[in-house]
């Protein structure tokens, strides 16, 4: 039985005033995406290219885990892409050789007279077949189900750029000299629900 699900979701985030723009932290992705999950869930594969490791995940008595590799990168006026280039799912090797999943992911800073504010949108779509165990089970749970899973995932992003972020872009723009290691030990203080 193959199921399609996607979801689409949109945040506002206003950032105190600091002595250094929010383009400028913008300009080096590679923080947004440390403060999207903790660290330990994070793998640098390129300059431009990390892997996440989620959380396990259940799906009607099956436990899963997806892996998610994602390329991002900054364009000059501090707007923030990500986008999907592979994708994996762990502990069930069916669905792994049956699964698509494509994510596209942007954050930009808006033109505004009062306190800096951040725009993010982010669309994810997964295509799945499941295994004829759950062939008998009406499509409308299983989609349910499914949603849960998406909607999930993106109300955990949201959480952590409204605060994540916005705590690393402060320390960085007060300290500006901070190394990456300690801004990524800060990022991941908190246990990812992600």
């Amino acid at each position: 039985m193959q199921l399609n699900f996607a979801a689409s979701h949109s945040v506002l985030i206003t950032v105190p005033d600091a002595s250094v723009p929010i383009q400028h932290y913008l300009r080096q992705p590679r923080r947004l995406v440390y403060a999207l999950t903790d660290r330990s869930r994070v793998e640098r594969l390129a300059d431009d290219c990390f892997r996440l490791t989620m959380r396990p995940r259940e799906f009607l008595a099956m436990s899963f885990q997806p892996v998610v590799d994602l390329k991002v990168w900054a364009e000059p006026n501090g707007t923030v892409h990500l986008q999907s280039v592979g994708c994996e799912i762990r502990g069930i090797e069916y669905i792994n050789n049956r699964f698509d999943l494509k994510l596209n992911g942007k954050l930009y800073p808006l033109a505004t007279d009062g306190p800096a504010q951040l725009m993010g949108k982010g669309d994810v779509s997964v295509s799945v077949e499941l295994p004829p165990l759950f062939w008998m089970t009406p499509q409308p749970i299983l989609e349910a189900a499914g949603q849960r899973i998406l909607q999930g995932i993106f109300l955990t992003f949201k959480q952590r750029l409204g605060h994540q972020l916005v705590e690393d872009y402060l320390r960085w723009a007060g300290t500006s000299q901070t190394s990456e290691t300690d801004t990524v030990r800060n990022l991941s203080a908190n246990p990812s629900t992600f």
